[in-house]
């Protein structure tokens, strides 16, 4: 069994690669090949841009990609989404694709924008999003460089934006939100129905998940006399509820916990104080649940 998949190609492609990386693939790609190498022989890759992959996976060319929902909507590709991936290129989240004009715009809203012109490179999408609207303007296809064409070119764009900040840096503002994605790992109908290769998808998707879990977390472990242990749970947030296992020396405990990595720097002082000792920090590849 050979599952072909589709990894996007662009902005997604890096984080995609340092993802398949942290759920245990590796997986390496040349300026040259658009064929990425990876160490599972059951899994042939294949470099598609986003906006495609939704296309090849539904026409039974790709069994599987990984895409965002934006592309599949505006595909309005027949596949079955095995599950959100909740990563993007910057923030390891969601991403919005949003109506925008420059600064001194008097639009307020989609309202404002009857018989006035729209770019961007989520046409079909944007369209349906003003019939909703009741909003009859005219769509123009974006070949890039969206932020610049307002408003000399156009008199308001649909982009996509993580934070916001290349939109401010092209003195546009935001008006209203038209989708809200994030990235999905899709199957082809058929494939979906192969029970090898749904298997394999499956077990690919519950890797995946534990990788995004992980992201920004770390484990502690620590020993603690069983007189301090109520003080030092106290202090020690836990992902569930945090492991404890008794030690050679029955006066004392062992604790594992898993916790923001954020927090860590004020965490371990606390525990220090608490009574904790041999505290360790670790790094966190997966967390599957």
């Amino acid at each position: 069994m050979i599952l072909k998949l589709g990894v996007p190609k662009g902005s997604l492609e890096g984080a995609t690669i340092d993802l398949f990386r942290r759920a245990g693939y590796n997986m390496t790609t040349t300026s040259r090949s658009y064929f990425p190498v990876i160490d599972d022989p059951e899994i042939d890759c294949l470099l598609i841009r986003a906006q495609e992959m939704a296309r090849y996976v539904e026409n039974g060319i790709l069994d599987a990609g990984i895409t965002g929902l934006d592309w599949v909507q505006e595909n309005d590709a027949d596949v079955h989404a095995v599950c959100d991936l909740v990563y993007a290129k910057q923030s390891f989240g969601k991403v919005r694709w949003v109506l925008a004009v420059p600064e001194a715009s008097p639009v307020k809203s989609a309202a404002d924008l009857e018989g006035k012109i729209i770019a961007t490179e989520l046409v079909a999408t944007t369209k349906r999003y003003l019939a909703e609207k009741g909003v009859t303007a005219k769509v123009e296809f974006s070949w890039g460089a969206t932020e610049v064409k307002p408003p000399e070119l156009a008199d308001a764009i649909v982009e996509v934006t993580e934070t916001g900040s290349s939109l401010r840096a092209n003195k546009l503002r935001i008006v209203e939100t038209v989708l809200e994605s994030n990235t999905q790992l899709i199957a082809n109908l058929e494939s979906w129905k192969d029970g090898d290769k749904r298997r394999k998808l499956e077990d690919i998707s519950m890797l995946l998940q534990g990788a995004i879990a992980a992201l920004g977390k770390v484990g502690l472990m620590l020993n603690v006399r069983r007189s301090d242990l109520a003080t030092v749970l106290q202090v020690l947030p836990a992902l569930r509820r945090p492991t404890i296992s008794s030690l050679s020396d029955e006066e004392w405990l062992a604790v594992n916990t898993i916790i923001d990595e954020s927090v860590v720097r004020v965490i371990i002082p606390r525990l220090k104080e608490a009574g904790a000792q041999g505290i360790v920090e670790y790094p966190l590849n997966k967390i599957v649940m």
